[in-house]
C-alpha cells in the first residue's frame, strides 16, 4: 500500500501460508557550464586526488543516509528496497548456482557411464581431487551466498512487519478525518460555499470508507497473525496461515480499487476543483506515473500472497517488489539533497 504511506505504512505479506519473515541513490547531473565542443579534455585524476576526496563523499553519503532513517516511512522504505533486492539476488544466485551443480553432475555421471564396466574412478592425487571440487567452487559459494540474502530478506522482512504493528494507530486519525468529512455541519458561508464545491463528492467519500475499512482489517489480521506466530496471542498455526491469506485478499482489494482511482485521473473527465490530465504539469504526469506502476507492481503479488499454494516464484516476487522499493527509495533521496 505504497501511496498510502503518508497514513499508514505499505503493507506487505510474504508467503500465504505462514509468516512473510522468509518475504531505493540518484544525483542529478551538473550541467557543463560550456559547449561540449569548448571544454577542455580533462586530465585523469591522480590516485592521491581521489583518495583525498573520498572522505568527503563518503560524509555526504552518510549524511543523506541517515536523513533517510531519520523517520518511520524513511526506515520502511530503505528496509523495502533492501529486503526485497536480497531475495531477488538470492533467488538469481540460487538458480544459478543449483544449475551449474546439476550440469556438473551430469557431466560425471556421463563420463562414468562411458568407461568399461568395472572400472573404479580413483583420483590419482590430492591436487586432482582440488582441480576437480574447483570446478564446482564458484557454484558452491553462490549457493551459501544465496542462503545468507535469504536471511538477510527474512530479517527485514519481520523487522517491517513489527514496524507495522503501530499502523493501527495512524488509520485512528485516519477514521476521524473522514468522521469529521462526512458528518461536519453543511456549508452556509460563500467562502464555505466554495470549499464545498471543491469537497468530496459521496462517492468519493465511500470510496475512503472502503479503502478505510480494508486497510484496517487487513492490518488487524496481519497483526493477530503475527503475534500469535510469536507466542503473543493464541491463534492456530491453521489460523494464522488463513489470516495471512485474507489480510492479503483485502490488500489486493485495495490495490484495486487504487489503480480504479489512478485510472479514473488519467482518462476520467475534469471535474469540480480538478483539471484534465493533458493540462496538469510535467511533474503531476510523473508522480501519476509512479503510483501507477507501484500499484501495478504490487497487484499480481497480492494475488499471488492471497492463493493457497503461490502464482510466482520467488525470483519474479523479489523483481516486481523491487519496484515499488526502488521508486520510493529515489523520491525518499532525492529529498535529502
Amino acid at each position: 500500500m505504497a501511496d498510502a504511506a503518508a497514513t499508514i505504512p505499505t503493507p506487505e505479506p510474504d508467503a500465504p501460508t505462514a509468516a512473510p519473515v522468509a518475504d531505493l541513490p540518484s544525483g542529478e547531473p551538473i550541467p557543463s557550464s560550456t559547449p561540449p565542443s569548448k571544454t577542455p579534455k580533462r586530465q585523469p585524476l591522480s590516485l592521491g586526488t581521489l583518495l583525498a576526496a573520498l572522505p568527503s563523499n563518503v560524509d555526504s553519503f552518510l549524511t543523506r543516509l541517515d536523513k533517510c532513517l531519520s523517520t518511520p516511512t524513511g526506515i520502511d522504505t530503505v528496509m523495502l528496497l533492501l529486503c526485497y533486492t536480497s531475495k531477488l539476488g538470492s533467488s538469481v544466485l540460487s538458480s544459478l548456482s543449483q544449475s551449474a551443480l546439476r550440469r556438473s553432475a551430469r557431466e560425471w555421471i556421463a563420463l562414468v557411464a562411458s568407461l568399461p564396466r568395472g572400472t573404479t574412478v580413483v583420483f590419482s592425487s590430492p591436487a586432482a581431487a582440488a582441480a576437480a571440487a574447483g570446478n564446482n567452487r564458484a557454484a558452491t559459494l553462490a549457493l551459501v551466498l544465496s542462503k545468507r540474502l535469504a536471511s538477510l530478506s527474512s530479517l527485514l522482512s519481520e523487522a517491517r512487519m513489527i514496524l507495522r504493528l503501530w499502523a493501527l494507530l495512524g488509520m485512528y486519525f485516519w477514521a476521524r478525518r473522514l468522521v469529521r468529512q462526512t458528518f461536519c455541519s453543511s456549508a452556509t458561508t460563500t467562502e464555505k460555499k466554495e470549499d464545498a464545491a471543491a469537497s468530496p463528492t459521496k462517492l468519493e467519500m465511500g470510496v475512503e470508507w472502503v479503502r478505510l475499512a480494508l486497510c484496517v482489517v487487513f492490518q488487524g489480521l496481519e497483526n493477530g497473525a503475527y503475534l500469535s506466530s510469536r507466542g503473543v496471542l493464541g491463534w492456530t498455526p491453521a489460523q494464522q496461515g488463513l489470516a495471512y491469506r485474507w489480510s492479503a485478499r483485502l490488500w489486493a482489494g485495495y490495490v484495486g480499487i487504487e489503480l480504479g482511482r489512478i485510472a479514473a485521473e488519467r482518462f476520467g473527465p475534469a471535474g469540480a476543483g480538478s483539471k484534465s490530465f493533458a493540462a496538469r504539469s510535467p511533474q503531476e504526469k510523473s508522480e501519476w506515473t509512479k503510483k501507477a506502476v507501484r500499484q501495478l507492481a504490487w497487484a499480481p503479488l497480492t494475488l499471488h500472497w492471497g492463493s493457497e499454494k503461490g502464482l510466482v516464484s520467488e525470483a519474479t516476487v523479489g523483481l516486481l517488489a523491487s519496484i515499488p522499493g526502488i521508486i520510493q527509495m529515489r523520491d525518499l533521496w532525492a529529498s535529502t539533497a
